[in-house]
């Protein structure tokens, strides 16, 4: 029997393991000095646990978690200066990027593409649906700077968003306060298509005060 098929069924469920443990890392779902095992994620998850210790073994190559010796993973620590530095980071590197991505024209013949990932971020916060709206997010944000074709920046912030916590993103979703930040996105596209260079400058700048703001429950 070709042992292709389960192979690949295999590196889908750990790709699927390592979405999930990024959206539960973000929000605040996985809880700091909890230690969790792979198999009880396995068990929550529905699947084995090689696929799991495979996600979990990822994370720890990138310094979200960390293995406790015998007893599992935890989160690795982060202290609120440590947020604060990947906060200015993240304006460093996401802020000029956006001015790159719209005086360059980069986004030429993928507008609508753009346009329908920010509407759907605001559908699916409205519905309540934050491992959608995250896993979109994600592309769209992404995605703009892979307009610019530099993998390695496309990795770093990768990695960065993967480190910001947004512990308070639940509450503000059931209280009816992330629709702001969710409606954030269009106007940036629209910057971006427009070729307004300051002006997609300042709405990214804007958006990611939200990471030291409210989302992270300070």
């Amino acid at each position: 029997m070709d042992p292709q098929p389960g192979h690949l069924r295999t590196i889908g469920l750990r790709e699927q393991a390592i979405a999930r443990l990024r959206h539960d890392l973000v929000t605040g779902r996985l809880e700091p000095d909890r230690i969790y095992s792979a198999s009880a994620i396995a068990v929550e998850m529905g699947v084995s646990n090689s696929p799991v210790r495979e996600a979990l073994l990822a994370l720890v190559s990138e310094g979200l978690l960390e293995p406790v010796r015998n007893r599992g993973y935890r989160i690795a620590p982060q202290t609120q200066k440590d947020q604060h530095d990947i906060y200015e980071l993240r304006l460093d590197l996401e802020v000029p990027a956006m001015h790159r991505v719209a005086v360059g024209g980069l986004i030429a013949g993928r507008e609508q593409e753009f346009r329908a990932l920010a509407a759907d971020i605001v559908a699916f916060e409205a519905q309540g649906d934050l491992v959608t709206y995250l896993e979109v997010d994600r592309r769209f944000h992404l995605g703009l700077l892979e307009l610019l074709g530099n993998k390695h920046l496309v990795n770093l912030v990768a990695n960065l968003r993967d480190r910001t916590r947004q512990y308070g993103i639940r509450s503000l979703s059931a209280r009816g306060m992330l629709s702001a930040s969710a409606a954030e996105h269009l106007p940036l596209c629209e910057a971006v298509v427009a070729g307004d260079g300051p002006l997609a400058e300042l709405l990214m700048h804007q958006h990611l005060q939200h990471i030291i703001g409210d989302w992270h429950g300070t």
